[in-house]
């Protein structure tokens, strides 16, 4: 039975962009909060809502 390759991607090359981005002091420490008592990184957590955020806005 042949085996199924190993395949490792390089970084940055999963669909996922680096970017920067400013956020208020209070907006970081409220992530942070949340992170940590969701159990979700907060590099996550920014994914979740902006992804929300998108699906959800309505402009008018």
């Amino acid at each position: 039975m042949a085996k199924e390759p190993l395949i490792i991607k390089k970084k940055g090359e999963d669909g996922s962009r680096i970017i920067t981005v400013r956020l208020k002091e209070d907006i970081v420490n409220e992530l942070d909060r949340i992170a940590a008592s969701s159990n979700h990184s907060r590099n996550e957590l920014i994914n979740i809502i902006l992804r929300y955020g998108i699906e959800n806005i309505e402009i008018e």
